[in-house]
């Protein structure tokens, strides 16, 4: 499998949930697996991190697992016959007061507040905006609409409210005992679905820190989804390790044509904040029941990638389609295509900054150094992962090897574009480990007699942001 930079999060679900098929998709480039909250039990998830932890094993590799919170639910009830045909110019009403099985005419709410914040003339999106309906006006609990895009609606389908505005918190209870049930089986990252400031992902933090075993601290993985998250986007970003570019609630909220702009500004804002980003759905679509993707989704996965993104992201595509292995080989020959039509600018990344901590200094020097000789490896020895993660922020096409001693820093950072993370005591005394280093990578024939390599690392060993020496080696 050739080497690639960009990592793919693929989604567990009864498509790929046979344990064989788990280990090949691992094999075959699976770097994160998502664990969707908003399915299955709290021992449907332990169950199913089990079975990521033992296919990962038999791959050979550490994987890190993402939990992924169901977040507000804003949706329509049910229905009596499971769904009813809504035609343009009919009449609709949302009753949150409604207890009976919906029909043609009206449907109860999960979210039971949306009276107080809709009013005439605004626009609800159902359905991921396949439906569109108009307020006419609010009466009580009842919000009476009228079609102007009619499709069929059925159980439990989403609501949007056009340009944003509906106030359901972030983190619901649910969410709350999921975090609890997700740092059971210390999971290496939570996304937080819909949340609209700082306050939201700071929130998060603390159910995590609180319910996490050992010491145990999970990435946190803002999903951008919310119109209100856009102005927001910095200091949701500063509160968070990451944002996931969540394309669909949010076209669905600010318009089709406004998210790819956004998704490049995003991209480049996490990038720029040293954060990772996750580019996600609707990528292989297609992929659900066809074999090869189109020549639509190729571009979308390589632009992404060119745009810097650290990973893509499959959700049906592998959790409940026909071709979740071919899904995952294909996007992967699509990551390493578009890496080869990179263009590289890392003097530019440089100008005008200043490093004020020792750790990302070094850092930076590896990397200009390493660029400038031509090396064949960039090796970090790490403990917390923060000296990868900055090498990582900008591209280049020295590969980056993480050594570290601490197997959930080695989880946290397969996430990292360009970041091959690798098991490595570093405990011994300096000269020691980087004589093992050294030995590692000529084992694995990532280096051989001859070639440069740049390696950086702390002194004493093993202090977190530690990182205060560059050496640059050529192989004997």
């Amino acid at each position: 499998m050739p080497r690639r930079a960009t990592k793919i999060v693929a989604t567990l679900g009864p498509a790929s949930s046979d344990p064989a098929l788990l280990e090949q998709m691992i094999r075959s480039g699976v770097n994160v697996v998502r664990l969707n909250f908003s399915h299955g039990t709290a021992q449907d998830h332990i169950d199913r991190a089990r079975l990521v932890r033992e296919a990962a094993k038999r791959a050979g590799r550490e994987i890190a697992i993402m939990a992924d919170l169901q977040g507000p639910k804003i949706r329509v009830g049910k229905f009596a016959d499971g769904k009813v045909l809504l035609e343009p110019g009919q009449k609709f009403v949302l009753d949150a007061a409604r207890t009976e099985l919906g029909d043609i005419d009206a449907v109860g709410l999960d979210y039971k507040a949306l009276p107080n914040e809709v009013k005439a003339g605004d626009v609800l999106l159902l359905n991921d905006g396949l439906i569109v309906i108009t307020v006419d006006a609010v009466q009580g609990a009842a919000i009476h609409t009228t079609v102007k895009l009619g499709g069929e609606l059925s159980n439990n389908k989403g609501i949007n409210k056009q340009g944003g505005g509906l106030s359901a918190p972030a983190l619901t209870a649910k969410d709350m005992d999921d975090i609890r049930t997700a740092m059971s089986f210390h999971a290496d990252y939570v996304a937080v679905s819909f949340p609209k400031n700082a306050t939201d992902m700071e929130m998060a933090r603390q159910l995590c820190n609180v319910a996490a075993e050992n010491g145990h601290r999970p990435g946190l993985i803002a999903k951008i989804e919310r119109a209100e998250a856009i102005p927001k986007l910095e200091e949701i970003l500063l509160a968070s390790d990451g944002i996931m570019v969540a394309r669909g609630d949010l076209a669905v909220e600010v318009g089709n044509a406004v998210v790819p702009a956004l998704q490049k500004r995003m991209i480049k804002l996490a990038r720029e904040h040293d954060k990772v980003v996750i580019t996600a759905t609707q990528m292989m679509e297609s992929m659900i029941n066809n074999p090869v993707p189109t020549r639509a989704e190729v571009s979308d996965v390589a632009n992404a990638v060119l745009d810097g993104t650290d990973a893509v992201m499959l959700s049906a595509e592998t959790a409940a389609g026909k071709y979740p292995l071919e899904t995952v080989v294909e996007m992967a020959k699509i990551c390493h295509a578009a890496e080869g039509g990179e263009d590289f600018k890392l003097e530019a990344d440089f100008t005008g900054k200043t490093f004020k901590r020792i750790d990302q200094s070094i850092a930076m020097g590896a990397l200009f150094t390493a660029h400038h000789l031509g090396a064949k490896a960039i090796v970090a020895m790490t403990d917390s992962g923060s000296t990868a993660l900055w090498m990582s922020r900008h591209l280049i096409q020295v590969p980056i090897y993480a050594l570290t001693s601490k197997v959930a820093t080695q989880r946290k950072m397969t996430l990292y574009r360009n970041v091959r993370p690798l098991f490595i005591d570093t405990s011994a005394d300096r000269d020691t480990a980087l004589n093992e280093a050294e030995n590692y990578l000529k084992t694995r024939g990532i280096v051989q007699a001859g070639d440069i390599y740049a390696i950086t690392c702390g002194e004493p060993m093993g202090s977190p942001g530690g990182t205060n020496m560059l050496k640059i080696c050529r192989v004997r």
